[in-house]
This record gives C-alpha cells, structure tokens and sequence, in this order.
C-alpha cells in the first residue's frame, strides 16, 4: 500500500492519504482539500504517474510478496482462499434447517445433527438455560432442548450457540471491543424476528437468521481494515463519507457484499443472502420485505448505542423504510426497548 503523508502548516495536523485518491487527479500539479481539523486550505502536490502504471480506475495489484494493497477481484480472490480458516458457523444450522424441512423428522434427527460438533452442544445448552429462555439449570441434554424448547426456539438457540464464539471477537479494524459485533448481531436478529412477526410472520426465523448474520462480513475483513486503518481513518475524515463508503472506495466492495457471497459459498438461502447484501441501502432490492426488514433492524440496533463501532459513523435509513413496513415512530421506540431487554438478558453469564 502506497500512502503520502500530508501536514496543515496552520495546525500542524497530518494526515495520511492514498496515493491513488491523489492519482486521479493526475492531470493537475496540485490540489486543495480544506483540513478537517482548522478549516485552513492544504496544498498537495500531486505525484507523477509512473511509466506504465495502470490507468486511473484499474484494479491495483500489490508488488510481488505484499499483497497488502490488493483491492477488487483480487482481494476477494485472496480472501476467499482463506476462507478455510473461518470457523464452519453455519453449517450445523444448515444441517439442521433441513432436518426440519423434511416432515417425517423427529427430535431425535435433530438432535444427532446438532451432536456432531460437541462445541456447539456445550454453547446450545447454554443458551437455553439463560435467563431470558426461562430453563435456568433445567435443559440438561439436545434432545431435552428439543422437548422443553419446541424446534422453532431451539433453531433459535442454535443460530445463537452456532454464531456467538466466532462473532464475540474483538475487531480492531472496525474499533469494536470483544462482545460488540456479538450484541449489535444479537440486536439485529431480534430487531429483524420483531419485524417480521409484525410484517409477515412467516419470515420469522429467516430474518432472526440474516439479522444475526448480517455483519460477517466484518469479521473477515477486519484483518484487512486494521492493516490499511490509518487510511481508512483519514478518509473518513477527510471526504466527510461513511466508514461503509470507504470501504467501498479503498478497497473496491463492502462488507455487506463480501458477505453476500460468502453466504452463497456456505449454501445459506438466496433470500437471506440478498437481505444481508443490501441491509444498508434496500433499494437494488425491488422492495423486497425481508431486506427492508433487516434494514430496519440494524438502525435500530445502532440508534439503541448497541456496537456500532466506526460503521455507525453517518449511518441513515432509507426514506421509505418506514412507510414499506408500516412502522410508526412509537413501534421504534417499543422496539428498541424489547431489543436491548433482549440483549441484556441473552449475553447475561456468557
């Protein structure tokens, strides 16, 4: 990665831009930007293109060894080659929904899905003996969740045991402490379940899935942001835009649309993967409900304070949002209570 290193002479701020923000001003011998600090002009002299160096807009490709500035195809490219080291969080939970789909399947079918990661089980049981499942003490075995649970909470919980190690993670990139992703998720899915019950009920479980989901993306690209955050801070700061649109400048795509492709790849339902792709701006989504829905959901987790992080930064909802799922501002306000209730009492001794 390539970076030039700029200074207000009035405040003595410096700042740290990519060379190729600068590049595409390459037909000028300087440019102007007001600091963002003191509001006084900065003059930056603009680097000479190099004898054939891509064309302004081409992907850019690190030099061979460092693949620290890969953007675009080539980064997802790498990114999806390690994809081996991401922990299997959806596939018992996969498994599992397709047990349920088949109508001659017991508790029992579900229960020796469930038992073939011995992980999972410890985090299933300890789930449905928090607080908020009411089982305090009570849910000894799968096959006992399964009984006292019925198998729509126990898909619950387990979307929930399946999800909370790997999104417990502290990510530095995105400025979010151990167990912040984990409750903005946690918020997202019930924000997106309350939703749905009131919307279209039959999309319940879906959207409990895509909300609790829908910021994988983070998780996997976090190493990246932290190794490029200077830059992403400086831009931010400097172009006045989103953490979201930096992304989508500095390195070619977002996190919502890594994470789109990387629920393709582990066979999660075309649907939840388009809410999760567009749960920042539903419109390419044709009005699709469940989009709206986990939209919806993840400003309320973020207007509730619930790890946000840097991407929290210039957040808005979409104008019709509220109109599409007939919300009023008091089904928010309710909403946002029964969201961090349900926060509170689900991470309560985990």
């Amino acid at each position: 990665m390539r970076t030039v290193n700029i200074r207000c002479s009035k405040c003595s701020k410096e700042y740290i831009i990519r060379e190729e923000i600068l590049l595409s001003h390459s037909d000028r011998e300087s440019v102007s930007m007001p600091c963002p600090n003191c509001k006084a002009a900065i003059l930056i002299r603009i680097p000479k293109l190099q004898e054939n160096a891509p064309e302004t807009g081409a992907e850019t490709r690190a030099p061979a060894g460092d693949e620290s500035s890969l953007t675009g195809e080539s980064l997802k490219a790498r990114i999806f080659r390690t994809m081996k080291d991401l922990p299997p969080m959806p596939q018992v939970a996969q498994r599992a929904r397709q047990v349920l789909a088949n109508p001659n399947s017991s508790y029992s079918d579900l229960a020796k899905v469930i038992e073939t990661d011995q992980g999972i089980v410890t985090r299933v049981l300890k789930m449905a003996n928090s607080p908020y499942y009411g089982r305090s003490g009570n849910v000894s075995t799968v096959q006992h969740a399964s009984a006292v649970l019925g198998t729509k909470t126990l898909m619950e919980v387990l979307s929930l045991a399946c999800s909370s190690e790997i999104l417990g993670k502290t990510l530095d990139g995105y400025d979010l402490s151990a167990g912040d992703l984990w409750k903005h998720s946690l918020a997202v899915a019930r924000g997106s379940q309350i939703l749905a019950l009131r919307v279209k009920p039959e999309l319940e479980q879906d959207a409990f899935s895509a909300g609790l989901i829908h910021d994988v993306g983070k998780l996997i690209l976090d190493p990246y942001i932290h190794e490029r955050k200077p830059e992403f801070q400086s831009f931010v700061k400097l172009e006045n835009e989103s953490f979201l649109v930096a992304e989508q400048r500095l390195l070619g795509f977002d996190h919502a649309e890594l994470a789109s492709e990387v629920c393709e790849r582990w066979q999660i339902p075309s649907h939840i993967a388009q809410a999760i792709r567009f749960h920042h701006d539903p419109t390419p989504s044709d009005r699709d409900i469940l989009t709206h829905i986990v939209h919806m959901a993840d400003a309320i987790a973020i207007m509730s304070g619930i790890g946000g992080g840097l991407d929290g930064l210039l957040y808005s909802i979409h104008g019709d949002v509220m109109e599409t799922l007939r919300m009023r501002e008091e089904d928010v306000m309710e909403i946002m209570a029964d969201v961090a209730s349900y926060v509170e009492k689900t991470t309560q001794d985990q």
